[in-house]
């Protein structure tokens, strides 16, 4: 018998170190050659880590929601006639399942079986991660070894239990959400992800099954004195930093602005009764973005990113439109490239395939980075104003709020109209308040006068 270390591999270019987000195995467990032991994350992408031989645990490298350095030990593994070998020995003969970004490890799901690429398991990684948008089988948050499928319907059917007296459940917001409103108590609820996490699945079994006894009952102004600890890793972690980073190191101004709709609005109810079969629909999100990238025109500098090490604005021709997207893992902004190259309707289908492909877990690095400029919004809830944060390094973002009808006089008389805000931020560095006015009110002026968005 002998020690076979593995090491936490290179899985891309000028990335030091990484953040463990999910063991899939524990001290004592047997694996499988191309078994995953671990999954961890780097610039909002989940990376599945393999076993290249078979053996059995002795020793975890790291807890979850560590940082580990490359090169670092992140396993120790008791195999059959071997002495000390190096991690990257052997390589795994099936490359990983496609990384996705998420806060929270989700359950195992069907490994690809694609030829192997060279380069050892590194090599194996780096590639899937470069691949994550061709995942044969994506899952909410990631992918998985079919072993870890077995684990979970196992799970699955395990009688519900309380869990040990200051045992936290680990669950993302959205699924703690859904437990309140259903009113469930996630400490009875079996998890299937690592670490014992709660998943969505988990809680729908759970209710299938025998969730009548944890419903909450009671008086309903009964005093609650519980309180809980919940980590900020994995996807929570890159969002709080990159928003601390933003706020940190850009100075912010906003600029609010009414626009009226009614005339846009109309216009996209006649384009999806009449393209919408062929076409596909349209929603407001598109025709923003054609307004944005016909304004920059005469606005390069708002189309652009911001050095502040090198003290260096970079104006882009290209407009890459990041799409601020909400998931069950946290916020993602997977990236629209060449919007100055789409139509309206080229628009729309991809920003729902991007939208789709982040709330899989299936958004690949390359569809999660090199915006140049930002919409977001929060559709219903949009509200009245917001002050949205700017996606580091660009210099700008823009902001869809709530549509209202509300009275409003035209030509001297009270008429119903539908009114929005948008809202915009911008970086005072580089931005000055009077461009950034001008911009916003051209982008006002395409979306009053739609047909203009057509013009060229």
């Amino acid at each position: 018998m002998g020690i076979h270390v593995i090491k936490m591999p290179d899985i891309g270019e000028g990335i030091a170190e990484v953040e463990l987000v999910g063991w899939h195995v524990k001290v004592g467990d047997t694996v499988a050659e191309d078994q995953p032991l671990a999954d961890v994350m780097t610039d909002k992408a989940t990376v599945e880590i393999p076993s290249p031989v078979v053996g059995r645990v002795v020793a975890l490298g790291g807890d979850v929601g560590q940082v580990m350095a490359v090169g670092g030990e992140l396993i120790r593994l008791e195999v059959e006639g071997e002495g000390n070998l190096k991690a990257d020995a052997a390589a795994p003969q099936k490359p990983p399942a496609a990384p996705a970004p998420a806060a929270a490890p989700a359950p195992a799901a069907a490994k690809t079986e694609k030829a192997p690429a060279a380069g050892g398991m590194a090599g194996q990684i780096a590639a899937s991660l470069q691949s994550a948008a061709s995942a044969a089988t994506p899952a909410p948050s990631h992918t998985a070894a079919p072993q870890g499928q077995g684990r979970t319907a196992a799970m699955r059917q395990a009688p519900a239990a309380a869990r040990q007296p200051g045992e936290k459940p680990l669950a993302s917001p959205a699924v703690r959400k859904r437990a309140w409103d259903l009113g469930v108590e996630l400490r009875f609820v079996p998890g299937s992800g690592p670490a014992g996490r709660i998943l969505h699945e988990d809680l729908d079994a759970y209710l299938q099954g025998q969730g009548a006894a944890s419903v909450r009952s009671g008086p309903a102004y009964a005093e609650r004195n519980d309180e809980e600890l919940v980590p900020v890793i994995g996807l929570r972690r890159k969002i709080a930093q990159k928003m601390a980073e933003s706020k940190r190191r850009i100075p912010h101004f906003s600029y609010v602005e009414e626009i009226d709709v009614t005339e846009l609005e109309d216009l996209r109810a006649q384009l999806n009764q009449k393209f919408g079969e062929t076409r596909g629909k349209l929603t407001l999100l598109p025709l923003l973005a054609r307004a944005m990238v016909i304004a920059l025109r005469d606005f390069p500098q708002i189309n652009a990113r911001y050095d502040d090490e090198a003290g260096q604005v970079t104006r882009y021709g290209a407009v890459h439109i990041g799409i601020a997207t909400q998931s069950d893992g946290g916020l993602m902004v997977p990236v629209m490239r060449h919007a100055e190259a789409r139509d309206v309707w080229a628009m729309a289908a991809e920003i729902t395939r991007l939208a789709q492909a982040v709330r899989a877990g299936s958004a690949g690095r390359d569809e999660l980075s090199g915006s140049t400029i930002t919409i977001t919004s929060l559709g219903p809830l949009g509200g009245i104003v917001t002050t949205p944060v700017i996606n580091h390094p660009e210099v700008g973002i823009v902001g869809v709020n709530r549509i209202v009808e509300r009275p409003a006089f035209r030509q001297g008389a009270v008429v119903a109209r539908k009114l929005m805000n948008l809202s915009s931020s911008f970086d005072h560095r580089v931005v000055d308040g009077m461009d950034a006015a001008r911009f916003i009110q051209a982008v006002r002026a395409l979306l009053e006068q739609p047909a203009l968005l057509f013009v060229e």
